[in-house]
């Protein structure tokens, strides 16, 4: 027997693709405003919130189906062009969405919506209010059926549409209620008449309780239209025979229902009569129907590309699946458990040294390695989406500023590790709302400067030796560093003969409660933001850097890992102290010879000055030094240097385990990882070590101390 569907796995998987319906009318409703002609994104609206709506009924959750169902209605309009689309309509559904949110919000949190409050419930009614402005009907009560209309004239009454229902006998199994589609219907107009069938019930005695034996005849009077009705069913269209009569219907195309079923042709006109679809006379004029009519009489042609259209998506929609992210998150934890497993066999193998032995175990790691980069690619997502939501926040900030701001976006198609994007969005958000409120000047300061009025934020994201770059970029007034130098002085965190490198200067608004800014508004201007915006790129393992030109604009420049959980490294020793230094940052080892200035912490390096640092010294590693020597040149961002060591030990899969809370402020360490004797190795933080080293040879350059990051 079939296992039963957990109906809270299924609410779970009805809010994540509600919540991703809610982003895709969030960007529809962004682009309307910019083309409000555009109908295949109108098109693109009404089926978002038609499908809320429809999957809202089978749960249910009327609030959700009763709000979204006036929205539809507009909508409904809009695209029939009798409603045309401006700014304050494209507002309203934005507050619209942003409702639906909230109910959705409120629905993940409690499992249901019996718990609406006052506020939310009192928004919802003030947004149903303001949309029924844009509706010449009532938004409640059926449309009556004529009284008048000769008994004869037509099969059906207008609007008096009839459908016939066998749903299939694992209906139940698949999650589904039948009765959910019938309260789902009564929300598309009034149920007139209901009649169950009970042919396929067994006896008592033989009954499943996990089976489904009823099939039902009902009239639906409504100004749906068919596309609507029809697209109820979408969830069940696969174990189940729906078939609809329209208003219009003629003899033949009843004729031609209810030779479709499975029951008894003189039975069916008895429920059809029943049901008010037909009269005693128009039942008549069908049982003497003479040939039956195909197919094509019930469904119209214009049905035709709609349902190739679901066909074509149900067949793309095959392909994907849908993954718990927590179940990857045991996934990487198990490769990387997998990971230290093989090394440790690896090195009993090259201990023991039989050929055989080694031969496979270099084989299983050649496999381990492949299937790490296989469930690390799993966990791979574009930027893409975290880049469009903010075309909302810079549309309202714009307004609420009176700045007219647009937003380019690119290397939206660059990917990187999902837990990254999750935690870059607080910090590209104050970047962002940043560059709009102190960056972009007032239009008229603009045309006085000779740039165009309307003001340009950039979020770009590219590779770059095996991370990820994400810029945020303005052409606003740029950074005054005469400003920000003179606020440091006053601040103390400047001495008064102290020199500073124009890239140091920009660097001191990364200091906590550090602001330039003139007055203090809602957005910015309190000095809190960009040391939080700091401090989570580096608990990334990333950095941040800046560029300005006053007058022309601001750069900021994110450097982030590809991902948070496995890296390849490159394994080095300092005396008994192993340690790793991420592979794609190492772009050469070499033998360290005694040179003239080595001991004042420069290499000359093919003619290049390179900057050295002593691990040993750095760590106080008070143990013999080996017989030699050797520099491991590592760069990034720019930065290049080199680190001196006794031992290079080869690359290694490495999987990068956080420090405790005690090691937290350990400078020049970015985790640990356990190699295959069991033995532990620290992971060196480059970035930081790199950033040390420049600030040593600015100290050595001026012969001045430099501000400390």
């Amino acid at each position: 027997m079939a296992q039963p569907m957990n109906m809270d796995d299924v609410l779970q998987t009805f809010i994540a693709e509600s919540r991703e319906l809610l982003l895709q009318m969030e960007d529809a409703l962004l682009q309307i405003e910019k083309s409000p002609h555009d109908l295949d994104t109108i098109n693109a609206l009404f089926r978002v919130a038609h499908t809320i709506k429809g999957s809202a009924g089978l749960f249910g959750l009327m609030p959700i189906v009763e709000f979204t169902h006036v929205a539809e209605s507009v909508l409904d309009r809009v695209r029939s062009l009798e409603v045309r689309v401006d700014e304050a309509l494209s507002a309203l559904f934005l507050e619209a969405r942003d409702h639906i949110s909230q109910l959705i919000d409120l629905l993940a949190e409690d499992g249901n919506l019996d718990r609406l409050d006052e506020p939310l419930q009192v928004q919802g009614d003030g947004l149903v209010g303001r949309l029924a402005l844009y509706l010449d009907t009532p938004l409640s009560g059926a449309p009556q059926i004529p009284q008048d209309t000769p008994a004869d004239s037509q099969l059906l009454a207008p609007g008096h549409w009839h459908l016939s229902l066998r749903f299939g006998p694992d209906v139940l199994r698949s999650g589904m209620d039948p009765l959910a589609f019938l309260r789902y219907l009564g929300t598309l107009g009034h149920l007139h008449h209901t009649i169950t069938l009970f042919d396929q019930l067994p006896p008592l005695a033989a009954m499943d309780p996990e089976t489904n034996y009823l099939g039902f005849e009902l009239a639906l009077v409504s100004d749906a239209s068919r596309e609507v009705i029809d697209g109820a069913f979408d969830f069940v269209r696969e174990d189940a025979q729906v078939l609809i009569l329209e208003p219009d219907a003629s003899p033949q195309a009843c004729r031609t229902q209810i030779d479709a079923l499975p029951e008894e042709n003189a039975d069916l006109l008895e429920l059809f009569v029943r049901c008010g679809t037909l009269s005693e006379s128009q039942a008549l004029l069908v049982a003497q129907e003479g040939e039956p009519s195909l197919l094509v009489d019930v469904l119209p042609e214009t049905m035709a590309p709609l349902q190739k259209a679901v066909k074509s998506q149900a067949t793309n929609e095959g392909n994907l699946i849908r993954v718990d992210a927590a179940k990857l998150d045991q996934l990487i934890n198990l490769v990387g458990e997998l990971i230290i497993a093989g090394a440790g066999a690896n090195l009993v193998a090259v201990r023991s040294g039989i050929g055989e032995m080694i031969e496979a175990t270099s084989l299983l790691s050649r496999l381990v390695e492949e299937v790490r980069d296989s469930a690390l690619t799993l966990r791979m997502v574009q930027i893409g989406a975290t880049f469009t939501r903010f075309q909302r926040v810079v549309r309202d900030v714009s307004k609420e500023l009176g700045k007219d701001i647009v937003l380019h976006i690119g290397g939206g198609e660059t990917e990187l590790d999902k837990t990254v994007v999750e935690r870059i969005g607080d910090p590209l958000t104050h970047l962002v709302r940043n560059a709009m409120d102190h960056g972009i000047e007032a239009a008229s300061l603009r045309l006085q400067r000779g740039k165009p009025a309307q003001g340009t934020v950039s979020l770009n994201a590219y590779h770059e030796s095996g991370s990820i770059v994400i810029e945020v970029s303005d052409d606003g007034g740029g950074l005054r560093k005469d400003k920000i130098l003179a606020k440091a002085r006053d601040r103390g965190l400047v001495g008064d003969g102290q020199v500073l490198a124009d890239k140091d200067i920009l660097n001191l608004i990364f200091e906590p409660g550090f602001s330039t800014a003139d007055q203090v508004s809602n957005l910015s201007g309190r000095g809190v933001g960009m040391d939080v915006v700091k401090r989570n790129i580096t608990a990334l393992r990333g950095s941040v850097s800046l560029e300005s030109e006053e007058g022309l604009g601001t750069t900021v420049r994110i450097r982030l890992p590809l991902t948070l959980a496995i890296i390849d490294g490159f394994l080095i020793g300092v005396g008994k102290a192993s340690y790793v230094v991420p592979l794609n940052m190492v772009e050469e080892c070499i033998e360290l010879v005694t040179q003239p200035g080595a001991d004042t912490g420069y290499l000359d390096l093919r003619g290049d000055v390179l900057p050295i640092l002593r691990l040993r010294e750095m760590f106080e590693v008070d143990e013999p030094r080996g017989s030699r020597e050797n520099v491991v040149v590592v760069q990034y961002a720019g930065l290049r240097a080199g680190l001196v060591v006794d031992r290079l030990l080869g690359e290694f899969q490495t999987v990068i385990k956080p420090l405790g809370k005690v090691f937290g402020d350990a400078h020049g360490l970015g985790g640990f990882t356990i190699l295959g004797s069991g033995a532990v190795a620290l992971i060196l933080d480059i970035p930081n070590l790199l950033g040390h080293v420049a600030r040593e040879s600015a100290n050595r350059s001026t012969q001045s101390p430099l501000l400390t990051q």
